[in-house]
Order: structure tokens, then C-alpha cells, then sequence
């Protein structure tokens, strides 16, 4: 018998392997990466020209309270990660899903960085 998380686990890195061909973040517009477990979601704003993480929020931290999964927390998150990222002199990025669908908390944190003031 198959192990279907294992599959989509496997499924989920095609996809992503997939649009990281075209989606690649530069200094100008750096990339804004979404990783949702079942208990978390957390996002970076990376620069792969040099492989630095500019700014990043998630759930995990330390002053974050409540659930961490659920399209509330994926909006706070979204606010956090945009306003650090304005703050380190990024307002522009290029989106990476991550392999998840764009929906629910992926698309409730794509939704909470662009009225916090990211362009993408």
C-alpha cells in the first residue's frame, strides 16, 4: 500500500521544482516564498542573486499567539512579512506559491501582503 502523503509530499516539490524554472527573485524584485504545513505557514522574502533572506514571519515565532493554521493567521502573517520587507527597502516582488494551490491561507497571505503595500 502507497503512503499518499509521501506522494504528495513528492507531487508538490514537481510542482514547485516546475515554477522555480520561471519565477526567480533579483535584488530589484526579490521573491516572495510561501511554505504551508498543517500546523504552520511561514514566508521569505529572498534575494537568489546572493541567497540572502531579506524578510520572513511566520507563525513559529515567538510573538505570534493563537492557531497557526488557519486563514487568520495566514493574513497575519502576510501583514508581518510586508511591513518588514517595506521595511528593509523591498516594495516589489515576484510570488512563489511554494507548489501549493493559490487558495485558502496561500492565498489569504498573497491577498494580506498586497494591502500591507507589496507590488506583485
Amino acid at each position: 500500500m502507497k503512503n499518499i502523503s509521501a506522494e504528495r509530499r513528492r507531487t508538490r516539490i514537481r510542482r514547485h521544482n516546475r515554477v522555480r524554472k520561471s519565477v526567480i527573485g533579483t535584488t530589484e524584485r526579490p521573491r516572495l516564498a510561501v511554505f504551508r504545513s498543517n500546523k504552520h505557514i511561514i514566508a521569505q522574502v529572498i534575494d537568489d542573486s546572493t541567497g540572502t533572506t531579506i524578510a520572513s514571519a511566520s507563525t513559529v515565532e515567538n510573538g505570534f499567539s493563537g492557531p497557526g493554521s488557519n486563514i487568520d493567521a495566514a493574513t497575519t502573517v502576510g501583514t508581518t512579512v510586508a511591513e518588514r520587507a517595506k521595511s528593509a527597502g523591498v516594495s516589489t516582488v515576484v510570488f512563489d506559491r511554494g507548489g501549493f494551490l493559490y487558495h485558502g491561507r496561500v492565498a489569504a497571505l498573497a491577498d494580506a501582503a498586497r494591502d500591507a503595500g507589496l507590488e506583485f
